[in-house]
């Protein structure tokens, strides 16, 4: 017969959850340093630079998949994501779309400090002299197009999911994975079709840097929701425990007003 001291011990007496230790957010932050340091040497040329970067960004994804396997086996599997943590889950989601937003925050101070008042260095005018920008109403309008329809599919999925219409979560779900794949491909394509590159000046480190982080994030988030269409099949997101889903679509929602403002403020007004 077991003792009631050892009982009692077992029994744990508060809806919080108490983490096992470890490693991944030590090997995540090695992943982050090591593609940062890698993009600052890919983009002055030094030698491996792109080799540093690659392996840091390949350690980042492995990161990524091991450490939200073993969140899912907490959540789904063990059951310590109760109502108490999913609440601090959510908050924790908030505070890093507020970072993320200060992030590009310094992006559009970055383009806006050199538009408003362009130097002599750049002939005083903006776009400055020998840059043939990209017509807004080609790629970039139908990318907006593409990215508003993924925030219309994913809202579906999203309401489809609390309403428990399994299906048509699904649905809603693949159709914005799939808008999110031709969004970055249309990306690539406009980016491969640019006459100017990273190199030439302020204007195209302002546009690359800022387009291409949101597209990193983009591809982040096409990541993210793929996870949660894979999980919603296997029936590991329901009616009552989707919150997985729920922080996607939140971060969805944030690339998709991020993309408006890269497209009124860089594409139209800094290249008209």
């Amino acid at each position: 017969m077991i003792p009631l001291s050892q009982i009692s011990k077992s029994v744990q007496r508060h809806p919080f959850h108490l983490v096992d230790p470890s490693p991944w957010p030590f090997v995540a932050s090695l992943s982050a340093f090591s593609c940062a340091i890698g993009g600052v040497m890919y983009m002055h040329a030094y030698l491996n630079g792109g080799s540093v970067l690659l392996t840091g960004f390949i350690m980042l994804l492995i990161t990524m998949f091991v450490w939200w396997r073993d969140v899912i086996r907490e959540s789904t599997f063990e059951g310590h994501h109760t109502g108490v943590v999913q609440q601090g889950l959510r908050y924790g989601v908030i505070l890093f779309i507020v970072s993320e937003i200060l992030f590009f925050f310094a992006f559009f101070w970055a383009f806006f400090h050199s538009s408003l008042a362009p130097t002599v260095e750049i002939g005083s005018i903006w776009p400055p002299k020998g840059i043939s920008v990209l017509n807004p109403w080609d790629i970039p309008f139908l990318n907006t197009l593409i990215l508003l329809l993924s925030g219309c599919t994913v809202t579906w999925a999203h309401h489809a999911m609390v309403g428990n219409y399994r299906t048509q979560a699904i649905v809603g779900l693949t159709f914005t994975v799939v808008l999110a794949v031709v969004f970055t491909s249309l990306q690539a394509f406009e980016y491969n079709m640019a006459d100017f590159r990273l190199s030439d000046g302020v204007y195209g480190s302002t546009f690359y840097m800022a387009t291409g982080f949101h597209g990193f994030h983009v591809f982040i988030g096409t990541v993210s929701l793929a996870i949660c269409l894979i999980r919603t099949i296997q029936y590991q997101l329901t009616q009552q425990h989707h919150f997985g889903f729920e922080s996607a679509a939140w971060y969805w929602h944030f690339v998709d007003v991020v993309w408006l403002f890269l497209f009124v403020s860089i594409y139209w007004w800094g290249g008209s």
